[in-house]
C-alpha cells in the first residue's frame, strides 16, 4: 500500500505544479515598436576591474519582441573596435524606459578600451540606435 501511495505522489506531484502555472505566466508580451530608439542616458563604465568591466545605458523602450540585447563594440583602438559582446534583457512593458548592462569579461589591466553600443531584438533586427565611442581604462 506505502508503494502504491509513493508511486502516485511522485506522478501527481509535479502534474499539480504544471496545473498551477498559468499560461500567461510563461510568455512576456511583445509590445508596440518603438518610433525611434534613443539612448537617454549613457553608455557609461559603472564598472572596471582589471580583467573585466561593465558599460550600461539607458535608451526608452524599444518595443516588439520581449527579448533584447545589449551589444558593446570595444577594442584598445577607437578605428578598430574589432571585439564584441552581449547580455540579454527582457523589457518591462509598463516602462517607458530600459537599462542595458553588459560585462567584457578578459581584459588587460591599466589598459585603454574604447567602446560603442547598440541594441537589437532577440532575433537580431536591430533598434537602429548607437552611441558614438567612448572610453575607459581598466586599473593595475
Amino acid at each position: 500500500m506505502k508503494r502504491v501511495l509513493l508511486k502516485s505522489m511522485v506522478v501527481l506531484a509535479p502534474a499539480s505544479l504544471l496545473q498551477s502555472m498559468p499560461a500567461g505566466a510563461q510568455v512576456s508580451p511583445t509590445t508596440e515598436r518603438a518610433a525611434r530608439v534613443r539612448i537617454t542616458k549613457g553608455p557609461e563604465n559603472e564598472r572596471a576591474d582589471p580583467d573585466f568591466a561593465i558599460v550600461s545605458w539607458t535608451s526608452n523602450n524599444p518595443g516588439a519582441s520581449p527579448e533584447h540585447y545589449g551589444i558593446v563594440h570595444y577594442g584598445m583602438d577607437p578605428k578598430k573596435l574589432d571585439q564584441t559582446t552581449k547580455s540579454p534583457i527582457r523589457l518591462n512593458p509598463a516602462r517607458s524606459y530600459t537599462v542595458f548592462r553588459v560585462r567584457m569579461d578578459g581584459l588587460k589591466p591599466a589598459t585603454t578600451y574604447y567602446y560603442k553600443v547598440e541594441s537589437t531584438e532577440a532575433y537580431g533586427d536591430s533598434d537602429e540606435m548607437e552611441s558614438s565611442i567612448r572610453h575607459f581604462a581598466t586599473p593595475r
